[in-house]
């Protein structure tokens, strides 16, 4: 096995991972998650109340943000961030400088593997992130880059170099995510299923992507990954992950980049609350039966042959279809523009270049 991956206590790629947490409370979950993330840099989006204390435990490296940081840092351009939802922690992949973001939520703690052994969430999203994904031809076998298998029969050599990993994906035990009317009747349902196993997304499939434990490549595919415009003043929130999820993934599959779900696992300790959930989402669960359609069916141009300016194009197909199902979309459109004006104020591109399509 490659060393970089060898070791449940190592540290991969420590000096280019940002570890990118949204929270409103202290976060006592971390004491959990030391032998994994101490190496690392946190960056903390705090929600909610500017006033209140976050207390962060001692030993760790870290950044920590409130509303008024980001007032002061992207000014007029700041309601482009959500407040009181989720989606804040995009400004955590803005101000980042690293390759590399993993972003967890502070109610999910370290899984064990059926063997009982602590996963390693790192370093499988970095395995994932660092081997290629395979999105133009399925291989039964899942992800033929892990120890112990490959490419099946009748996998065209043509197609076994694979494509840069600019997503990983990973999934939860215990609570699952689901949304408020499937909590509603299942209520007392958990996932105790460990599948071991890593699979690319096939090209021009989409996928309902959750912010909980995810990672990426920022250099790649940064300005794709904003987690829209929701929350308080908003009709519309718990969408945040999913709408950055259809952009990334369509981005992607446009730039010539893949994306891995499946391992590895956290536990997530607690459920929301349903009815609360059902009122967040409610708006969602309609828009979403336009929402997946025009993702599905939009095609960029080539001259957009990066992140930002895919994201551009895109900002522009969201003001002319799905404002007619709602006004919100053309707010949510004016976003997406504030978002990329201040990722390229804010991350200017290195000698006049940018990360562009192969």
């Amino acid at each position: 096995m490659n060393q970089l991956f060898s070791s449940i206590e190592a540290a991969p790629l420590k000096e280019d991972v940002d570890i990118v947490i949204p929270t409103i409370r202290s976060l006592d979950f971390l004491e959990q998650w030391r032998p994994f993330l101490k190496h690392y840099h946190l960056i903390i989006v705090q929600d909610g109340d500017p006033s209140i204390n976050i207390r962060v435990p001692e030993g760790y490296d870290y950044e920590l943000y409130n509303r008024n940081d980001i007032n002061r840092i992207l000014g007029p351009r700041a309601n482009c961030i959500s407040y009181k939802d989720g989606g804040c922690r995009c400004f955590g992949f803005m101000v980042s400088k690293k390759k590399y973001i993993y972003t967890i939520d502070d109610d999910c703690f370290v899984a064990k593997d059926p063997s009982g052994k602590e996963i390693n969430v790192i370093a499988q999203h970095i395995k994932n992130l660092e081997t290629p994904s395979t999105p133009h031809y399925f291989n039964t076998l899942y992800d033929p880059f892990r120890d112990g298998t490959d490419f099946v029969r009748g996998y065209p050599f043509s197609l076994r170099e694979g494509v840069t990993t600019a997503i990983s994906h990973g999934l939860w035990l215990n609570i699952p995510d689901y949304d408020a009317p499937t909590q509603l009747v299942k209520p007392r349902e958990r996932n105790i299923r460990y599948v071991d196993a890593v699979m690319t997304i096939p090209k021009g499939v989409l996928y309902p992507m959750c912010g909980m434990n995810l990672a990426f490549n920022r250099e790649l595919i940064g300005p794709a990954m904003y987690f829209g415009l929701m929350g308080e003043g908003q009709p519309i929130s718990r969408y945040d992950d999913m709408w950055a999820g259809w952009a990334a993934k369509v981005v992607c599959d446009h730039l010539g980049f893949g994306v891995k779900t499946g391992l590895p696992y956290v536990w997530h300790s607690k459920a929301s609350n349903p009815f609360v959930n059902l009122k967040k989402e409610h708006k969602g669960l309609h828009w979403q039966e336009e929402m997946v359609p025009f993702f599905q069916n939009l095609r960029l141009s080539k001259e957009s042959d990066t992140a930002a300016k895919c994201y551009m194009e895109l900002s522009k197909m969201t003001k002319e279809k799905l404002t007619e199902v709602d006004p919100y979309f053309e707010n949510l459109a004016d976003a997406m523009v504030a978002w990329i004006e201040a990722w390229e104020e804010l991350n200017p591109p290195v000698d006049g270049k940018d990360v562009k399509a192969k």
